[in-house]
């Protein structure tokens, strides 16, 4: 019986892993374009929509959010370098729009979330991700 209910555990616990391993989207570009416009969903404010892209050394990555008109679902952005740590400047908004300059290469990730400084709001948002 022990060795049944640690089988389901080891299996749960990969199944969780495997779900957060696989929750963040890649941007890619087309050939040619600087800039992609990626989409997700929220359903609260602890809920996170994750995407990862890779850089090269020296360029500058900058995020813009794309509002609907007269929409009030505000994002807020956050960057970590491929070294974990968190980069760009946070200021009295909520932060949906940032610049990395210079960047170094490898993998950054943008973690989306509501803002927590407007009302709260579920649905869609679009975010503008471009490199230079």
């Amino acid at each position: 019986m022990r060795k049944i209910f640690y089988a389901l555990t080891v299996a749960a616990f990969l199944l969780v892993a495997a779900t957060f391993a696989f929750s963040q989207q890649r941007i890619k570009f087309r050939s040619g374009a600087r800039a992609a416009t990626v989409n997700g969903n929220l359903y609260s404010y602890k809920s996170r929509k994750v995407f990862v892209i890779r850089v090269r050394r020296g360029q500058t990555l900058s995020t813009e959010q794309i509002k609907p008109d007269a929409s009030n679902r505000y994002i807020t952005v956050s960057i970590k370098a491929p070294n974990g740590e968190i980069v760009g400047d946070s200021d009295a908004s909520c932060n949906n729009r940032k610049e990395i300059a210079p960047t170094r290469t490898g993998d950054y990730r943008i973690e989306v979330t509501e803002c927590r400084k407007a009302d709260p709001w579920r649905g869609s948002f679009r975010l503008k991700v471009s490199v230079e």
